[in-house]
């Protein structure tokens, strides 16, 4: 009887060993996809920070352009019909006292 339960579970753990196999195999496999999915996941990821990166870069130089003195004085000159003020336009108001409340 001894013998019997010693072979018994040798071969159950010989069948375990050998489904362990297969299984060991798919988990591998299945690891294998999720690293291949992440993997692309960066790569578009980095991809759209490089895209992102030269917008940003466009948009900066953009905003220096047109915040530029001299591009605002000439369309304040042309567009607007602005002028610079000269001192005789220019009107001081002092206020003293309290305000009242």
């Amino acid at each position: 009887m001894r013998v019997e339960i010693g072979d018994f579970f040798k071969k159950v753990l010989l069948c375990a060993l050998a489904l362990s196999i297969p299984v060991m195999l798919y988990l591998y496999a299945v690891q294998a996809k999720r690293y291949t999915d992440l993997e692309k996941d960066l790569r578009d990821l980095e991809r759209k920070q490089a895209e992102l990166i030269e917008q940003n870069k466009k948009l900066v130089s953009d905003i220096s352009v047109l915040s530029s003195a001299d591009r605002i004085e000439k369309i304040a000159v042309e567009d607007l019909g602005m002028h610079k003020a000269q001192a005789e336009d220019i009107v001081r108001v002092e206020m003293t006292g309290e305000r009242k409340k």
